[in-house]
């Protein structure tokens, strides 16, 4: 008996128990392997009393949403097995692709069809039936599924938007599932300067519901590659944290303690943070892979450090008791320093966040990513080392001889006597340190030489031989006559020295040389090597240099705006702290174009003019000639060397002799200071109550803070902020920001937006304190209020001249829109700004039009008519380029404009001369250009120089 057979028996032997017995029964004969519309569907039921059967077919999501797409029923009578064919109908979504009848098509986990047999009135009719039968169906993906044949006719427009659908590829939208949270290299001073980075939601529902479902169980890593140049000087110092918006620590937080070792600390679902520490230590000088994996409760630790060929690996291990809370959408993370925690002193690689995976990456398969590499940061360090090694032992060397010299000239033994008297040979021998050198150290070695014989024996630090190979090297460069750039190339390795030594102009200068080519190879590489070493000795300029270059993504450098602020910060940092502590070592910048004499007029210095006649009118009882000398010496302007003391006295006459409300505001802040004079607190507030009495706004601001900073009366001190602020003062503004923010508002608890309002007043007034402060509000931003804004912290117009600023817009979207494919964004700008200046007339408005005339492009009678060109409309358009190149020419205004338009008038006679005289051009063209160019160039040269445009600055 075949197989065939032994089935079919066995089969007529169960219908015939059925039938016998009547059992409940239910099965799919026929059931497909995935979704498919319009299908047969055969089922075989029975049924021992009356009952019902269903038949469904459910789908579920990736979210873990179930529904059911099918549902059909019907009564069941006690008898025989029968057989029921359905006609299986699914939604369209579901088995075929999206097309202009079709909606999306949904991206479905799994698919069953379920059938039961149950008693009538059954609430859940599969959970409580007799029998029951489930097959599953395999979901196809949607691009995998056919199209519908519609037997329907499309409009036209239909068809068309359709036929334009089809031919693009349908693809997910990008998704932070790999965060690059810095892709390039950060120089971290320790400060507290760190790069802000925030997270959003996901826009796909499948991997949304899944972070979610993770919050309290984790599955995620944290890689980071970071070189440490210096110890942690604090007790704990960041390398990386994550901020909620309640200001509080969240997950993770990796810290590294002054003993060298890992912090890793985690926020737990009960609301309180635990911390275990790693038992290796964090080596110096060396390019170290730090990964963190979270495994829900348990998180891994594994730190491979490279030095050289030799690689090092070390590993730790923690599972915390409670569930791990990482919502990584709640607050910020931080990279190195930040509000609330000093950063590590060193350098940060790439920094990567795996969201909702933990690649497997072996610890034999690290490798140094390729910037990294190619900056080569170890190796100019191991060099350095090298250097500053053989240069300390020479100088030790030529000290010691010096010093011998010195000694034996003051005091000689009887054995040199001896010597020197009968002229007894003496066997020359060397010392270690006389070694030669390296030709490119030659100079060096000379130089220690020099000082070393100078200062006579005394110490000489590595620090003054940067400071004297920097000088050397910027007296060569002005040295040099010829004008030729070799010297450039000739000074690079005293430069460099200089800069391994520990002389950040010079290593910021060949940053800049390397950078422009100028006389030697450009190495943009190199020169990011150089700003990096110097931006990280918290040099100003190689912070402003690499903010920049992140802002922009110039030189190979990638955009970030993020990396950008961390620097520009630090430098406002810096310039608000001078601003308050000003010293005579700083000098007040100040923009003077040459061209504007009346500015040139009043510079001055010490035995100018100007200044003795200032003096001379302060002594007579000048209220603003004292102010004018007082504020002149005390922050270095006009020409005026800094000299606070003096400044403080003259703040003083016209304080007390003179009673001007503006000096004895002056005087009053730097008697509160103590700057030039002795700190003197009561008599400070004196005068501050004799300025708000005569009304002066400052004083009332001044006052304020005295109330909050030394009496601690909040009440009194905000009242009189709020009346400053009602006046127009950015620093109440600042103030007011900072008790909101600070919750110190008497009757009010901390209100972060309201301090946010209040920093924006601030700078939109030109306060740099509330710029800074509410460049950082949006760089974090606030939930619900406040959007993230990093590139506007980075271009906030606090911290630019206006005048620079819009100058600098217009030169960039000019140069944007003489592209072959302009931005629209950027005719647009350009556009408003050429229609916000036409009221003040510009120059190179006259000049655009002459060119527009000259390509042949007709100017409307109405432009015309507002020019007062209107004689003009029907006249050649040489003459009118003439005209209007005429009127370009003679309005008052730069260099920048007048030469331009006066060869473009050259242009327009030259071409108008060719057009009527063409034949006698062709014979005698280069005679008629040899004479007629050179005296117009005089003329020109001539009028630029009456004008005193082309004067020069001395």
């Amino acid at each position: 008996m075949n197989q065939h057979n032994l089935e079919k028996w066995l089969l007529l032997f169960q219908l015939s128990l059925q039938i016998v017995w009547c059992s409940d029964r239910v099965v799919f004969l026929n059931p497909p392997a995935e979704p498919v519309s319009g299908y047969s569907l055969k089922v075989l039921y029975s049924c021992s009393n009356p009952a019902v059967v269903l038949v469904e077919c459910l789908v579920s999501y990736d979210t873990g949403v179930k529904s059911t797409v099918f549902q059909r029923h019907w009564s069941c009578e006690p008898g025989p097995d029968r057989i029921r064919t359905l006609l299986l109908s699914l939604p369209d979504w579901l088995v075929y692709q999206p097309d202009w009848v079709v909606p999306d098509t949904q991206w479905v986990l799994s698919g069953m069809l379920r059938a039961s047999v149950s008693e009538e009135g059954s609430e859940d009719s599969y959970r409580s039936g007799q029998a029951t039968a489930v097959v599953s169906l395999q979901p196809t993906p949607p691009l995998s599924r056919p199209m519908k044949q519609h037997q329907l006719c499309p409009g036209w427009a239909t068809q068309m938007l359709w036929l334009t659908r089809r031919t693009t590829t349908s693809q997910c939208p990008v998704e932070q599932e790999t965060v690059h949270l810095l892709s390039s290299m950060y120089a971290s001073t320790g400060e507290n300067f760190g790069i802000t980075k925030t997270l959003n939601t996901y826009s796909n529902e499948v991997l949304e519901y899944l972070r979610l479902q993770d919050i309290y169980f984790p599955w995620c890593v944290f890689s980071i590659w970071v070189f440490l140049t210096q110890s942690c000087q604090e007790k704990l110092c960041g390398v990386f944290h994550h901020i909620d918006y309640q200001n509080n620590y969240a997950t993770p937080n990796l810290f590294l303690k002054s003993s060298g070792q890992l912090q890793v600390q985690m926020h737990g679902e009960s609301g309180r943070s635990s911390a275990f520490l790693c038992p290796f230590q964090v080596p110096l000088a060396q390019w170290c892979h730090v990964n963190m994996e979270l495994r829900g409760r348990t998180v891994d630790v594994t730190m491979v450090c490279i030095d050289g060929q030799q690689r090092l690996v070390h590993t730790a291990e923690h599972t915390f008791r409670d569930p791990i809370h990482l919502d990584d959408t709640d607050g910020y993370f931080v990279v190195s320093g930040g509000r609330f925690m000093r950063g590590i002193e060193g350098y940060y690689g790439p920094l990567v966040y795996y969201r909702n995976r933990i690649p497997n990456v072996r610890t034999s398969e690290v490798i140094v990513p390729d910037h990294i590499r190619s900056l080569n940061l170890t190796g100019w360090l191991q060099s350095c080392q090298g250097f500053q090694l053989e240069l300390h032992i020479k100088l030790t060397g030529y000290l010691l001889r010096a010093r011998e010299k010195q000694e034996s000239e003051n005091c000689m033994d009887a054995y040199h006597e001896r010597t020197l008297k009968y002229n007894l040979a003496v066997t020359p021998h060397c010392e270690p340190w006389e070694a030669p050198s390296a030709p490119q150290r030659r100079y060096a070695v000379r130089l220690a030489k020099i000082l070393a014989s100078k200062h006579g024996g005394r110490k000489v630090d590595l620090a003054s031989m940067g400071r004297a190979l920097y000088s050397l090297s910027l007296r060569k460069l002005r040295q040099e006559s010829t004008g030729s750039t070799g010297v450039v190339n000739r000074i690079m390795a005293p430069l460099l020295q200089a800069g391994c030594l520990g002389n950040n102009r010079a290593l910021h200068l060949s940053s800049v040389l390397y950078s422009s080519g100028l006389g030697v190879e450009r190495k943009p590489n190199k020169a990011w090597l150089l700003s990096l070493l110097s931006a990280q000795k918290d040099w100003r300029l190689a912070l402003l240099r690499l903010g920049h270059l992140h802002r922009l993504g110039e030189h190979g450098i990638p955009s970030d705006p993020d990396l950008a602020y961390a620097y520009y910060s630090n430098i406002a940092k810096q310039t608000s702290s001078d601003q308050h502590n000003p010293s005579p070592q700083q000098m007040f910048v100040e923009s003077i174009y040459l061209n504007n004499k009346e500015v040139l007029a009043l510079q001055t210095n010490e035995n100018h003019d100007i200044f003795h006649w200032l003096k001379l009118q302060a002594r007579n009882g000048a209220a603003d000639a004292e102010q004018a000398v007082a504020r002149m010496l005390f922050w270095g302007q006009q020409g005026v060397s800094p000299d606070i003391q003096t400044a403080v006295r003259h703040y003083e006459r016209g304080a007390v002799r003179l009673g001007d409300p503006v000096s004895m505001y002056d005087y009053a802040i730097v008697l509160m200071q103590g700057q030039g004079v002795e700190k003197d607190i009561p008599r400070a507030v004196t005068f501050l109550k004799k300025s708000v009495e005569q009304g002066f706004m400052p004083a009332i601001n001044a006052l304020g803070w005295y109330y909050e900073q030394f009496e601690k009366d909040y009440q009194r001190a905000v009242q009189l902020w709020e009346q400053a602020d009602k006046q127009g003062s950015s620093d109440a503004a600042m103030n007011l920001g900072v008790m909101y923010s600070q919750g110190l508002y008497p009757g009010k608890a901390a209100d972060k937006f309201m301090a946010y309002t209040y920093y924006l007043k601030s700078a939109q007034r030109g306060n740099i304190d509330g710029s800074i402060q509410l460049a950082d509000v949006w760089t974090t931003g606030i939930p619900g209020r406040v959007k993230r804004r990093p590139a506007d912290a980075v271009l906030l117009g606090g911290f630019l001249d206006p005048t620079f600023a819009v100058q600098c817009m217009r030169r960039h979207y000019n140069l944007t829109i003489q592209t072959q494919d302009p931005d629209p964004y950027a005719l647009i700008r350009m556009g408003d700004l050429l229609y916000e200046g036409h009221e003040r007339r510009p120059k190179d408005g006259w000049y655009s039009l002459g060119v527009l005339v000259q390509e042949e492009q007709g100017l409307p009678l109405s432009v015309l008519s507002e020019l007062g060109l209107t004689q003009h409309y029907m006249a050649d358009n040489t003459e009118l380029a003439t005209t209007l190149y005429r009127r370009c020419r003679d309005s008052n205004g730069t260099a920048e404009s007048y030469l331009p338009c006066s060869l473009a008038l050259l242009h327009a006679y030259l071409q108008s001369f060719q057009k009527d005289y063409s034949a006698t051009i062709k014979v005698s063209g280069t005679v008629v250009v040899a004479v007629a160019v050179p005296p117009i160039l005089y003329i020109i040269l001539r009028v630029l120089r009456e004008r005193g445009i082309m004067s020069y600055h001395h």
